[in-house]
């Protein structure tokens, strides 16, 4: 194995150039969920050139790719990179920078789709020196609900040949360039979206009682929810129920009243998101919420809708997977570059995959303070040190091959 990984270095330091190219292509003309047909083309024309066997249009841009190694029935691992972009205007003053207006690559899934490129190139070219079958999942709409990976799970992608594994990464603004980050077990909250509508009676301003402002009872209702489920704890909540505390996160952003200075509304709508790492716990809360504010406006003489569209599950890191992931990046990148991930309460569609088969979803580091390389993901300004793709796809490769191993 140790000439495997000699070889996977050698390759991905020959490659990396050719990634970045890739990378940079793709930045420069991002698009949005479920409309990625130009990246999903070039995907395709890529793994023409390598010499690698897929299949396209699965949930419209959705690509999987197959590499047989020898006994190719023994085990099957999957690869998943994510395709699309966001609704950003880009303010990176670069050679690549989107020319989509409004459309931008903020979140580094340009970097997950050309990594996963350049680990197919190597896989393929040493799938004489492995057990087992590689399956390369280019997936669609990691950003935009339902989730183009509960999609593809639908359309049968962890089947033929039924998947014993998957493997995912993810950049991270806040881990230096050439190291990586793994955390066992339970590692980001499920996710769903709240849009609430508070209804009161409208009146002139100065008519005090002639009208029931539903900005006052809004803001009760949003008082009254942060009181059950924020209060305890500034980042989170650990709400405890038998016995045990469970992360949640129960958050507000966007509150419209569209009254005027001297004109009360009739109704006030309110937006936010609720996020757990328990499924019991999360629909009970769904009830508890909806009774919290039901409550409250009925209490003031108003009314109120309270509608909770569900979204992601918690991402569940397989101990045994992520063990062997995590001792197979000491072993390619020395045990200072590999470092322990503290729970997050951020959400990622790849969770889907993680409640079906056993998952490792790791982080890539990207930063670099000297070059002023820092910006956070979902930002204008966010960019990545393209020396992390080097990185990327030779510790992908080597993960790959050691979980075949198993």
């Amino acid at each position: 194995m140790k000439n495997i990984l000699a070889q996977i270095k050698e390759k991905a330091a020959l490659y990396k150039d050719e990634i970045i190219a890739i990378r940079r292509h793709i930045h420069q003309y991002p698009e949005l969920s479920f409309e990625e047909y130009n990246t999903s083309q070039l995907v395709c024309s890529k793994l023409e050139e390598y010499g690698i066997e897929y299949q396209k249009g699965i949930v419209k841009t959705g690509i999987i790719g197959l590499i047989k190694g020898n006994n190719p029935t023994s085990k099957t691992i999957a690869l998943r990179a994510d395709l699309d972009a966001l609704p950003i205007i880009e303010a990176n003053e670069i050679s690549y920078k989107s020319v989509h207006h409004g459309v931008m690559h903020a979140c580094g899934h340009d970097v997950h789709t050309s990594s996963l490129l350049g680990v197919a190139k190597i896989l393929n070219e040493l799938k004489n020196e492995f057990e087992g079958t590689i399956k390369l999942i280019f997936q669609p709409g990691e950003e935009k609900l339902p989730g183009g990976a509960s999609a593809m799970i639908e359309k049968g992608v962890l089947e033929n040949p039924k998947v014993n594994a998957i493997i995912g990464q993810h950049v991270y603004p806040q881990l230096e360039v050439g190291k990586v980050g793994f955390k066992s077990g339970m590692y980001m909250a499920s996710t769903d979206e709240l849009y609430v509508t508070v209804y009161g009676k409208g009146g002139h301003a100065a008519l005090t009682i002639e009208y029931n402002n539903p900005l006052l009872i809004a803001a009760a209702i949003l008082t009254e929810l942060n009181k059950a489920f924020m209060e305890s704890v500034p980042s989170y909540s650990l709400i405890e129920t038998d016995n045990v505390h469970i992360p949640t996160v129960l958050a507000f952003g966007k509150i419209i009243g569209n009254g005027a200075t001297n004109i009360i509304p009739n109704e006030v709508k309110i937006e936010g998101t609720f996020r757990t790492m328990n499924e019991v716990w999360r629909a009970e809360a769904h009830l508890k919420m909806k009774k919290i504010a039901k409550d409250v406006a009925l209490k003031m003489g108003g009314k109120c809708e309270f509608n909770i569209i569900k979204g992601y599950p918690f991402l569940v890191n397989d101990e045994a997977t992520t063990t062997k992931a995590k001792l197979a990046a000491i072993d390619y990148l020395g045990k200072e570059n590999v470092v322990d991930l503290d729970l997050r309460m951020t959400a990622e569609d790849f969770a889907f995959y993680s409640q079906v088969v056993p998952a490792c979803f790791y982080r890539l580091g990207i930063k670099n303070d000297t070059k002023k390389i820092n910006s956070g993901l979902h930002t204008s300004t966010f960019n990545i040190d393209e020396n992390a793709l080097e990185t990327s796809i030779g510790l992908m490769a080597w993960v790959a091959i050691n979980e075949l191993k198993g």
